[in-house]
């Protein structure tokens, strides 16, 4: 298996991004985007298509390599996706895959960005658990799917309304905050209605088009209908 990376890079924040492309061949088949990487970055004089030596290591997040931490997320040919799970095969036909960073963050460098706005958003959000709390089995579903999220900002990347530093925080805020309220009693709620209804009620267009990226394929329609009927709905006003 063959074919052409061409990754958008830049060395920090503060430099011009640039385009290199490399030529790579292996035969593993079933080889991703995160091993290509890897294998790249392991390649002492490996060159460009153009005979240039390239400038080790390419920087991007890794870790599980299994689609269970989110780190890995980039844009692969203009699609948000994790590189773990990504696999080379599907670029063979068109020859050449398009890595470049996720462009709602700042860039740090390479295919890294800055990520911290989504875990700043949970803490206003404030979803976390102050004392006890018990899923009730009408709204285990609700529970379980939400806490799959894995918080790698590929559904802000796809949203038309999400923004850094906006007042609309999108979905990684909004699927954990689904999780609190279909655990926490009714009398605990209050706080975190009110930051449902300001940061993610009042900002969602609907456009689901972060259903359509999520790589943990979380049910997001099912879960804001949930969240929506309880955070706002029955509590109107």
């Amino acid at each position: 298996m063959k074919l052409e990376i061409k990754i958008c890079r830049r060395k920090s924040m503060f430099l011009q991004e640039y385009w290199q492309s490399i030529l790579f061949e292996t035969e593993e088949e079933n080889a991703t985007v995160a091993h290509a990487l890897r294998q790249i970055n392991q390649t002492k004089g490996i060159v460009d298509t153009d005979g240039k030596e390239v400038e080790l290591p390419i920087r991007f997040d890794c870790s599980c390599l299994q689609k269970k931490c989110g780190a890995c997320a980039m844009v692969i040919n203009g699609r948000p996706r994790l590189a773990c799970d990504a696999a080379l095969k599907e670029f063979v036909k068109k020859g050449q895959v398009r890595l470049e960073p996720l462009r709602k963050f700042p860039v740090v460098a390479d295919l890294i960005v800055d990520r911290s706005i989504l875990f700043e958003n949970l803490k206003i959000m404030q979803t976390w658990v102050s004392g006890s709390a018990k899923v009730p089995e009408k709204h285990s579903d609700e529970a379980y799917e939400a806490s799959r999220c894995l918080q790698c900002g590929c559904c802000l990347e796809v949203c038309p309304n999400f923004y850094a530093g906006g007042s609309f925080f999108g979905t990684a805020a909004f699927v954990p905050t689904a999780r609190l309220l279909s655990s926490l009693p009714v009398e605990e709620q209050q706080a975190i209605r009110a930051q449902y209804k300001a940061h993610v009620y009042a900002g969602c267009g609907k456009s689901l088009a972060c259903r359509d990226v999520c790589p943990a394929g979380i049910d997001v329609d099912h879960l804001l209908s949930s969240s929506n009927g309880i955070a706002v709905w029955r509590h109107h006003g």
